[in-house]
């Protein structure tokens, strides 16, 4: 039987595909997207789809996190959205298995100045990577970022896992941890997405 919380994702993926079927591009990529639309407004949307990578960052070995939006839709948000953001600890042993997965999935990455990179373990010694695939762009975050007073470390720690008939895992965060992420943050986009995540 499928994880509910991943059951929850593949429904959202159906809806973002149904939705999205025909709409004219914008020309705008998930970095553009706008803080009280969100990615579902940019052209991320199209085809949208993270099992894939998180699939193979599963096989990789690669201890990925799911944050912002994904997140949300694990936990029950029926906010749609185009983009997969991932958090991880950042140790260089995890590089080889995070480069390996993202080249699974043919995605191409970039450091924080937009300057395209080989998708090699190189690039997973930074601290944050921007990265697009066929299926799913996002941020790729460490905990070596300036998250302020985001215990990031902690919320990684104590992350759930979902699990698919395959035996595929999805790590993600906490409903509460991402509620204070969201606060955090604190664009309107994360305000309302963090009050839904209360009432839920």
């Amino acid at each position: 039987m499928t994880d509910a919380a991943l059951a929850r994702l593949h429904h959202a993926v159906r809806r973002t595909r149904e939705l999205t079927a025909g709409r004219a591009a914008t020309g705008l990529g998930h970095q553009a997207a706008d803080d009280t639309l969100g990615t579902f407004a940019t052209d991320g949307a199209h085809g949208f789809d993270p099992l894939p990578l998180l699939g193979a960052l599963h096989r990789a070995g690669a201890r990925a996190v799911v944050i912002g939006q994904v997140a949300g839709i694990l936990h029950g948000s029926t906010e749609l959205t185009g983009d997969l953001d991932l958090l991880w600890d950042g140790d260089a042993a995890q590089a080889d298995a995070f480069a390996t997965a993202f080249a699974e999935v043919g995605a191409r990455v970039h450091d924080e100045d937009g300057v395209e990179l080989p998708t090699g373990a190189d690039a997973f010694r930074l601290r944050k990577l921007d990265f697009s695939s066929p299926a799913a762009g996002g941020d790729c975050c460490t905990t070596r970022l300036p998250w302020g007073i985001l215990p990031v470390e902690d919320f990684l720690a104590r992350a759930l896992t979902a699990t698919a008939p395959d035996g595929t895992r999805v790590h993600y965060l906490r409903r509460e941890d991402l509620i204070l992420m969201r606060r955090a943050i604190g664009r309107p986009k994360d305000l309302r997405r963090a009050a839904e995540l209360e009432r839920l």
